[in-house]
């Protein structure tokens, strides 16, 4: 692929049957990099660990060996920035036209970022509607990550790929809470 063609192929976004076994190959790669488990909401835990000398029993464990993980996520971040300066589309993002109407009743009508600016800015989050969709929404994230033992990533690629129960449980609550979040809580949080 020459230069143009590859950009124009990495701006677009990737067909799930690439995405998905590559997502899904970090499982035995990791098994086999020794039995190493996968998360990112475990990061917090070991940036904490490592910087913050207390006296506090759950982060008093030896972080070094997971520090891959905390190169995975920058990683993850590097990569965003990379992605966003190099291989960003600069068209506006593509909405369905049923849901762009429905969006539209909401005041959301700029698609020019992959999150609307007509909710998601610092002017917003002195509303109300913006308090509950980015302090409450990142508290409550926060908060089910912390209750349920891992994140979406963990519990769904890794846990259930380790044939783990409560792993089962976590991913069905994430959908099902997710659901019923789209669909009934987001709708009201928006007419605010």
């Amino acid at each position: 692929m020459e230069g143009p063609v590859m950009l124009t192929f990495l701006q677009q976004p990737w067909p799930w049957y690439i995405a998905g076994p590559l997502i899904g190959l970090t499982v035995p790669a990791l098994l086999i990099l020794g039995n190493k488990t996968f998360g990112i909401s475990s990061s917090l835990r070991h940036i904490c660990a490592s910087c913050i000398p207390a006296n506090i029993s759950y982060f008093k464990y030896d972080w070094k060996n997971e520090a891959w993980n905390l190169f995975f996520v920058f990683g993850i971040f590097l990569g965003g920035l990379i992605t966003a300066q190099l291989f960003t589309d600069p068209n506006p993002v593509e909405v369905a036209p049923a849901l762009a109407e429905e969006l539209a009743g909401y005041g959301i009508v700029d698609y020019d970022n992959l999150v609307p600016e007509d909710i998601l800015n610092w002017q917003s989050l002195f509303t109300l509607k913006g308090f509950f969709l980015m302090v409450v929404g990142g508290f409550l994230v926060g908060f089910g990550t912390r209750y349920a033992g891992g994140c979406t990533s963990g519990h769904a690629i890794m846990g259930l790929s380790n044939l783990q129960w409560p792993s089962l449980i976590a991913t069905v609550c994430f959908m099902i809470g997710g659901f019923i979040l789209a669909n009934l809580i987001l709708p009201l949080i928006l007419s605010l």
